[in-house]
């Protein structure tokens, strides 16, 4: 019995670890703010979400779709998480996982976010889901749950 408590002790950590070192998490946005100010040729749709968010979890298929969709035209998508407490990064992996989600997914786990709404948009109430499509000459900020074609259409509006 020992032997077994033992066996499953290791490949619980094991379970834990391999998704604790799926995503990148950042508890503090100064760390993080880079990722809103690429200057590559690249466009990136950055969007903030969180899997208790029902308008966030409904636009998830959109976000995957364009993934699949421009995934070889210089486009980046990263799902910001913004969820938050325990078992955390197990919770994000489990959706991640049952919605199919090819996007790199990014946690922001820190908490001031009214230090730093206002350095991601001016026009950002803090209200999720929001996301910021921008390139190197252009950046457009949205609040609002997206369908697929009209986060197509304001994609393309960068290509």
């Amino acid at each position: 019995m020992k032997k077994l408590n033992l066996l499953f002790f290791f490949v619980f950590i094991n379970f834990t670890t391999s998704f604790s070192q799926e995503f990148e998490v950042y508890d503090d946005f100064t760390e993080f703010e880079f990722l809103l100010n690429q200057q590559d040729n690249k466009i990136y749709v950055i969007n903030f979400w969180a899997t208790w968010c029902r308008p966030c979890v409904k636009e998830m298929p959109a976000f995957n779709q364009l993934y699949e969709n421009f995934q070889d035209k210089d486009v980046e998508i990263l799902l910001v998480s913004m969820d938050f407490g325990k078992n955390l990064q197990n919770r994000i992996a489990s959706f991640k996982s049952n919605h199919n989600i090819k996007s790199k997914i990014i946690i922001l786990d820190d908490p001031d976010s009214n230090s730093w709404i206002d350095k991601v948009s001016s026009d950002w109430s803090g209200a999720i889901p929001a996301t910021l499509i921008y390139s190197k000459s252009k950046r457009e900020f949205f609040e609002r749950e997206f369908e697929y074609k009209e986060l197509e259409n304001e994609l393309k509006k960068f290509l």
